[in-house]
């Protein structure tokens, strides 16, 4: 229960998560980090879902790295096949964005490599994970058609509206940038 989006536009990509941590009804923690830098800071993922299945992709995919110097798409799609069908990791209950300068990936437990479509005209793409995940990216999906702001201001208005309307997504944002 969280929101992570990923916004590209113009060479730069932002990555925002909410700092929300839920158990059942009941709010424990608001400033909790769900994004992590990587690869000598070439590389940005953030989680949704389970906090210690997530530390655990999170190295998965950083050995993943790793062992194909930095290749976001490579690093993606053997740690998904992994996560696929490896007993342990088939019942991690947790979503990651990943991204580098370039590229911007979801990855999923069942096999999913999923790439936002980037429009010619609009200059950019964004894809969203998590409890606020849909209203995120609709609202980043909507600025960068109709406005010429940065990724870091389409991300700052997005959650801002993400957390106005989900109630497991609040107001603590981090940001991470690369330029």
């Amino acid at each position: 229960m969280t929101t992570v989006l990923a916004v590209r536009r113009n060479g730069q990509l932002v990555m925002a998560a909410d700092g929300q941590v839920t158990m059942a009804n009941t709010v424990v923690k608001h400033s909790a980090k769900k994004l992590r830098r990587m690869y000598n800071d070439q590389v940005l993922a953030g989680f949704a879902g389970a906090t210690a299945d997530a530390f655990t992709l999170f190295e998965r995919f950083e050995a993943k790295l790793k062992d194909y110097s930095g290749n976001v798409t490579r690093a993606a799609v053997e740690l998904t096949k992994d996560w696929r069908t490896d007993r342990m990791l088939r019942r991690l209950e947790a979503l990651l964005v990943v991204a580098d300068r370039e590229r911007i990936f979801v990855l999923s437990g069942t096999g999913d490599v999923i790439e936002p479509d980037q429009s010619a005209s609009v200059k950019g793409s964004a894809i969203a994970v998590g409890s606020g995940g849909n209203f995120a990216l609709s609202a980043a999906r909507a600025l960068l058609e109709h406005t010429q702001l940065d990724a870091r201001a389409i991300a700052e208005s997005a959650m801002k509206i993400a957390s106005d309307l989900c109630i497991y997504t609040n107001s603590t944002i981090a940001y991470e940038e690369l330029k």
